[in-house]
């Protein structure tokens, strides 16, 4: 059964580093804004499976070093851990959620309503589009 909950960020580094850099070093994995920010795993039987980074400027919510294992990838555990971290967005003030979306990862951004921008850009041999979702908060007139 999958469960999600925070987690420091250090438990992030290793599933980052595996399944977005796995030639880089742990270390490598660090942020400087990791003390600054939210972090969430996903767990299955005990063992973590996806994580993610959530950091908040007002009220736009960017996620980064979103990771799912690739054993448990396409079994619903991405997405779960994104609805967490939208309705994360959601509860604490957010009217935007967004990220650098890896362009080999868009589908899945795209099939999860979020909605492509028109800025692209490469970094570290790898292309990126931003892709955002406009949250809708509870309680409040629209």
């Amino acid at each position: 059964m999958l469960w999600i909950e925070q987690i420091a960020p250090e438990l992030t580094w290793r599933l980052r580093r595996d399944v977005l850099y796995p030639t880089a070093d742990i270390a490598d994995m660090v942020m400087d804004a990791d003390n600054d920010g939210f972090h969430f795993g996903a767990f299955e039987n005990n063992k973590l499976v996806g994580v993610v980074s959530v950091f908040q400027k007002g009220d736009a919510f960017q996620f980064r070093k979103f990771a799912v294992d690739p054993a448990f990838q396409n079994m619903g555990g991405g997405t779960a851990l994104l609805n967490y971290v939208t309705e994360f967005a959601t509860e604490n003030g957010g009217v935007r959620l967004w990220c650098n979306a890896r362009l080999i990862a868009l589908g899945f951004y795209l099939k999860n309503g979020f909605v492509q921008t028109d800025l692209l850009f490469s970094k570290n041999g790898y292309d990126y589009a931003i892709v955002e979702k406009v949250l809708v908060l509870k309680n409040r007139p629209v």
